[in-house]
């Protein structure tokens, strides 16, 4: 596997920024030209808000692009947990198409990932791009240690997204979550990855070494790939 994963260094996260940004703009672009549509998965929080700002400014036709989050908080819309209301800030003024995965809060979990499951089979896949984040503790999306993390990793493959309930639960957001499932994440066209700081180079670094058996859900994750993945990272 470790053949197929590239590093791309970058002096600062600005520098990441417009690079990534060129490249999902790449991807984009590919995808309308062949299919006349495009359909990416982007992650919330901080790392990539950057890469969107940049992203915003490109000449591409919008209407015809389609975004998911990779995974989402159950929270109500409009929440500052809320990965789709971030997104959807950036994109919608666009034109671009923000899929709400989870378009209301709900204290079934499950329920709110097969409703999740339900509206990602009514899209194109496989996925022309899946930009991931990976946490200081190697989550991804949110594929964390918890009662349901083996759901994730290994569950039917025509599942695309799952309700999963983190344990421990995270402090900065301490709940339930839908996320893409492995499958949907490793079969897009196109896996890239972006962080910045040392800690988590370190993290993804060991994680790709430990391979499928990795303690680390990225780990787990990148474990078997088929396509070549992309790393860009910043100090």
């Amino acid at each position: 596997m470790s053949e197929e994963i590239e590093w791309w260094e970058y002096d600062d996260a600005a520098e990441m920024a417009e690079a990534v940004a060129g490249d999902v703009q790449f991807i984009i672009e590919s995808a309308i030209d062949a299919r006349g549509a495009a359909v990416i998965a982007l992650p919330g929080g901080n790392t990539p808000k950057p890469i969107y700002a940049i992203l915003t400014q490109a000449k591409l036709d919008w209407k015809r692009v389609t975004i998911v989050p990779t995974d989402e908080r159950v929270v109500p819309l409009g929440d500052p947990l809320s990965n789709v209301t971030l997104i959807g800030k950036s994109f919608i003024p666009k034109g671009a198409r923000v899929v709400p995965i989870v378009p209301q809060a709900t204290k079934d979990y499950k329920a709110a990932g097969k409703s999740a499951d339900a509206l990602m089979q009514d899209l194109h896949w496989p996925l022309d791009l899946c930009l991931l984040g990976v946490g200081g503790d190697g989550h991804t999306a949110s594929i964390f240690p918890g009662p349901d993390f083996d759901e994730a990793l290994n569950g039917p493959k025509e599942r695309r997204a799952l309700g999963v309930m983190p344990d421990p639960l995270p402090p900065e957001a301490p709940v339930a979550r839908v996320t893409l499932s492995r499958q949907g994440i490793v079969t897009a066209r196109a896996l890239m990855i972006a962080v910045t700081g040392q800690g988590k180079r370190d993290v993804i670094e060991k994680a790709i070494k430990q391979g499928a058996g990795s303690s680390y859900p990225i780990g787990r994750v990148l474990a078997d790939a088929e396509l070549p993945v992309d790393i860009h990272w910043a100090p």
